[in-house]
Order: C-alpha cells, then structure tokens, then sequence
C-alpha cells in the first residue's frame, strides 16, 4: 500500500515540474505570442525581390533617357494610353489629377501602348501632338510600348508579373489600366481601365502618408 501511495505521489509531484513527468505542457508566453506574430506580419509584407520601379531607365516620348530613379520619393501612376480608344477621354482626368496633386509629390506616367485593337496607331510625335491639343497633357508621356506579349517592355514584365515585383500578377487587360507605386517605388494596387483617374480610392491613395 505504501508504495502504492508513493507512485502516486510521484506522478502528482512531476506534473508541476517543468521537463519532468507526462504532465509536462509546452507554456507560450505573451510575449512569445506577440513575437511570432510581429514575425508572421513581416514575411507577409517582405517583397519577395530587390528590384524596384526605380530600377528602370526608359525614353520619353521625345526620345530621351528617362530615368525612373528620378522619381525616388513621389507617388507615380502608371498608365498604358491610346487615343482612339473609349476610354481615351480619361487623358483629361488624369491630367486633372496631375495637375492637383503634384505639389504632393505624386506624378502620373503615360506610355502609349497599341496592344488593343490597333487603338493608338499614331507614332510619338503624333501623340503627343494629340493629347497637348486636345487634353493639355503636361505629365511626362513615355516611348510607344508594348504592354504585353512577347514584345512587352521590361518595365511592364514587372509591373505585372509576381516573380518580378513580389507582390501580385496581373496582365494589363485594356488601356488606361493603372498601377501604383509608392515612394519607395514599390508596386502597391493595379486598378482596372474602367476606375477613374480621380475615384476615392486613387485620391485617398495619394493624400494618405
């Protein structure tokens, strides 16, 4: 009976110690708890490369070089543009947009792009002949590109691929399709062609530190 009782003791005794016994439990402390969840928090922001929009050097549409680190501390909004398009009305609201919001350090990038329906046939000159005209366009407009296919511009490959700018996949499915970038110059959102240059979500995008 005695040594009955003293087993029991024994196992009752091991439960409270730590290491000891088959009452061992693992303890997770707040402070483990936190830490592992600050850790989770960064691997899901990390970006998964180190090139960045600042990376590219491309021409303007007269041309020249146009170094996209320049643009290191703004906000930029880059856009695939045609003139003949139904959505090609929009050059007013990004200019627009443009013109409110520079002084905030944000910039709106216009690269003409023919990859829809033969929608912007024009050479660069004619271009920009025809956004001056009729829209007033002062935001810098780039060389004629591709936007996709296998002729697609190296800064397009990526704007749109995941493997490229570490955060999402997405084609560019028609003209005036937007994508951020913050000051850092990384890929932030993509909107869809139809979204207005001057939409709630772009503004707030802009004016939010």
């Amino acid at each position: 009976m005695k040594l009955y009782y003293g087993i029991i003791l024994f196992i009752s005794f091991s439960m409270f110690i730590p290491g000891q016994g088959v009452g061992q439990q693992k303890i997770n402390s707040p402070e483990r708890n936190e830490g592992q969840k600050n850790a989770n928090m960064k691997t899901m922001v990390s970006p998964i490369g180190n090139k960045t929009l600042h990376n590219f050097v491309v021409k303007d549409i007269n041309g020249k070089s146009f170094n996209m680190g320049s643009l290191k501390g703004k906000k930029v909004l880059i856009v695939n543009v045609a003139s003949r398009c139904g959505f090609t009305p929009q050059y007013e609201d990004l200019q627009t947009l443009y013109e409110r919001y520079k002084a905030r350090n944000f910039v709106v990038i216009g690269f003409p792009a023919n990859n829809f329906k033969n929608q912007e046939p024009g050479t660069n000159r004619e271009i920009k002949e025809f956004c001056t005209a009729n829209y007033g366009v002062t935001f810098p407009m780039m060389d004629k590109i591709s936007v996709r296919g296998e002729d697609q511009a190296p800064l397009y490959k990526w704007l749109t691929q995941k493997n490229e700018n570490g955060v999402m996949d997405q084609e560019v499915t028609w003209n005036f399709q937007k994508y951020l970038v913050d000051e850092q110059g990384r890929l932030v959102d993509v909107l869809m062609p139809r979204e207005s240059p001057l939409s709630d979500k772009i503004v707030q995008w802009i004016t939010t530190d």
